[in-house]
């Protein structure tokens, strides 16, 4: 009788560790799915840059620095794809500050283009404009599903009784996206008055990212 009740102890842990162990796995391929996501929308808006660099260069005069800023930082930014396997803090890190830098220069490419009204009322560049603001509202929704997901994974990790035995089997908290230095003070442009963030009205269109 105490050997059958110890084999039903230990099936009864075998059978609890399994379903831990299945959560794990789901959680964590979720959190690869929405990663994923991440780099699709950051992806939708660098795939529209050079549209707008061409609309823009056809302006005479427009600042040549600008421009390029705008081109190296994108540059930089496609060329920080990370695999959902390599989640690690560090590039967490350096690609959320490869996407800043690219926002940055878009925010001041936007700024720039209050100098144009010719450009201001080009209809291809307000049709880009309109898609830049779309895609950065799908942005900050694929980052606050991503930094959701990260939030469930890393709370069954480190719940007890699972966090004993979650990094042995090799799952390990993982980092969200932390917010940008300074956006609370991001650079806004309303197109239709001329408005920055320091000349009021309220903006309407924001070129930059935002989390939770």
């Amino acid at each position: 009788m105490p050997l059958l009740i110890i084999l039903g102890i230990l099936l009864l842990l075998l059978f609890w560790g399994c379903g831990q162990y299945n959560g794990l796995v789901g959680q964590d391929e979720n959190v690869k799915k929405v990663w994923n996501n991440v780099q699709s929308q950051y992806q939708r808006r660098a795939d529209l840059i050079p549209n707008l660099v061409r609309t823009v260069q056809g302006e005479a005069n427009f600042e040549r620095g600008t421009l390029e800023a705008v081109i190296n930082a994108r540059a930089k930014a496609t060329s920080m794809q990370i695999n959902p396997e390599n989640l690690t803090p560090e590039n967490i890190e350096r690609f959320q500050q490869a996407q800043s830098q690219l926002s940055g220069s878009l925010s001041r490419l936007l700024v720039s283009v209050e100098q144009y009204p010719n450009l201001r009322a080009n209809e291809a560049f307000r049709n880009l404009q309109t898609q830049l603001e779309g895609t950065e509202n799908r942005i900050t929704v694929a980052r606050n599903d991503f930094n959701e997901a990260v939030q469930s994974y890393n709370l069954s990790v480190r719940r007890f009784p699972v966090a004993l035995f979650a990094g042995a089997m090799g799952f390990h908290p993982r980092q969200g996206f932390q917010a940008d230095p300074g956006s609370q003070n991001a650079p806004r442009v309303d197109f239709d008055n001329g408005a920055t963030s320091n000349n009021p009205p309220a903006p309407r269109v924001q070129v930059d990212t935002v989390t939770r």
